[in-house]
């Protein structure tokens, strides 16, 4: 499979990587974007491909992976668009509906664009392999164009197919959950100040803390609540801080964070 990655930031540079990793050739790979010197270095380093427009891009392409900024979405599909050529279209544009991405696409209301699309909402981490990736597809698009997606994501994390309209909710949860949990760590580690340690080795303490609970979650099955259970001893030191979690409503405003981002999303 050809793939063009249109944008090669964060997460372009990261899905590029990862693909590579997963032992795909790099002649498979073109990417194409507004800033030359990272696709210079990036097609020096790699041995990817480059193509000068987006249309170019396409032409080369079995899929195209749409990775530029919202603003500029609507540019970059309807030059795709309006090319003699039609391959799977994946956006990682958040807030950007199927139909939106359709509409830019070259489709009216009467009469879709012909495009089959993939919308996703990565995340991240997916900078250092560990991402988390929903999508959901167009109605022209296939079974098999979802689980070339899906794969294509699960060399930079994890990936699940869900509803469009779960999207939103994805997009609060693990779109932009990552800066939740850098603000707990953050807040553990200033804890572990509090009480002596290095602001180093407390960072250090605190994240690999956090890592390691959530692979315990990924990796055993087992719900959080029993994990968390596992470690409260009976008055011991775990449970007298999971009160004073409790006390100052820490759950809910995790809680409440989520859903203030999802309905964020929603109204954009």
């Amino acid at each position: 499979m050809k793939l063009a990655v249109i944008g090669a930031g964060n997460i372009g540079g990261a899905i590029i990587r990862g693909y590579l990793a997963a032992g795909n050739a790099p002649d498979d790979i073109i990417v194409c974007g507004h800033h030359l010197r990272r696709l210079v270095r990036l097609q020096e380093e790699l041995g990817v491909g480059l193509a000068e427009t987006p249309a170019d891009a396409a032409a080369l392409a079995d899929t195209v992976l749409v990775a530029v900024k919202p603003k500029d979405v609507a540019a970059v599909l309807g030059e795709i668009g309006a090319a003699d050529c039609r391959p799977l279209i994946i956006s990682v544009a958040a807030g950007k509906t199927l139909a939106e991405l359709d509409a830019m696409l070259g489709g009216t209301e009467d009469k879709a664009s012909g495009f089959r699309i993939i919308r996703a909402m990565p995340n991240t981490p997916a900078a250092v392999g560990a991402g988390m990736t929903a999508i959901c597809r167009g109605q022209s698009a296939t079974e098999q164009d979802a689980e070339m997606s899906l794969e294509v994501f699960k060399s930079v994390g994890r990936a699940v197919e869900v509803p469009e309209s779960l999207m939103d909710a994805v997009t609060g949860l693990s779109g932009s959950g990552p800066a939740f949990v850098y603000m707990f760590i953050e807040a553990l580690a200033d804890g572990g100040v509090a009480v002596g340690l290095p602001r180093q080795k407390a960072v250090e303490l605190a994240a690999q803390t956090v890592l390691g609970s959530a692979r315990m979650v990924l990796e055993t099955g087992d719900a959080p609540g029993e994990l968390k259970d596992a470690v409260c001893s009976p008055g011991g030191t775990t449970i007298t801080g999971v009160r004073e979690l409790e006390a100052s409503a820490f759950r809910s405003a995790a809680i409440e964070a989520v859903i203030a981002a999802a309905e964020k999303s929603a109204s954009m």
